[in-house]
């Protein structure tokens, strides 16, 4: 009785210091289960596949996640794994037209359909975003210090709204994209 006492003690306090401040984003593990659903077109195949690939990668991963990965995510703020820095994407932008998307370590590099590229930068030092367009950047928001809200210059007033639906909605009414008229 003693030594599963033991056992179990040992477990607990050696998981406790494992994870302990140290509770990263597991993206090892959480690309092996996405890649795990989609390995086949057939779920009853993904199914058996996992259980046999499960016994291995699950506890490898999710040790490599935790001693290694969400280290590394703890200390330096970044996850090797989790990021996404050159990979794009095509998206469909309110107005119809395709952009591509591309990831960078700062922003996001987005090419319209013409050929025009506009850069979204941020500045971590400043905690603020700008925008790049024929060579000239403006900064378009900044996240004031109390992290509810942003600070932005609309027709050279500053403007501050909070991060929530209120805060959505008079964005909205500012730029004028909440306006009804009649017509007749």
């Amino acid at each position: 009785m003693k030594k599963v006492t033991l056992k179990v003690a040992t477990c607990l306090v050696a998981g406790g210091l494992l994870l302990n401040s140290c509770i990263g984003s597991y993206s090892l593990f959480n690309k092996y289960a996405q890649w795990e659903l989609r390995m086949t077109d057939n779920k009853y195949l993904n199914a058996i596949i996992g259980f046999v690939l499960d016994i291995v990668c699950v506890p490898v991963t999710l040790m490599v996640d935790s001693l290694v990965l969400n280290t590394i995510e703890f200390w330096s703020g970044e996850n090797p794994i989790a990021s996404n820095v050159g990979k794009t994407q095509q998206v469909v932008g309110k107005d119809g037209r395709m952009y591509t998307v591309k990831n960078l370590k700062n922003g996001y590099e987005v090419t319209d359909s013409e050929g025009a590229v506009t850069l979204f930068t941020h500045n971590k030092k400043e905690n603020s975003w700008s925008m790049t367009q024929n060579g000239v950047t403006q900064e378009i928001f900044r996240f004031n210090p109390d992290g509810k809200s942003i600070s932005t210059i609309i027709n050279g007033e500053q403007k501050d709204f909070s991060l929530n639906e209120q805060g959505v909605f008079e964005a909205q009414m500012t730029a004028g994209d909440g306006l009804f008229f009649a017509a007749r």
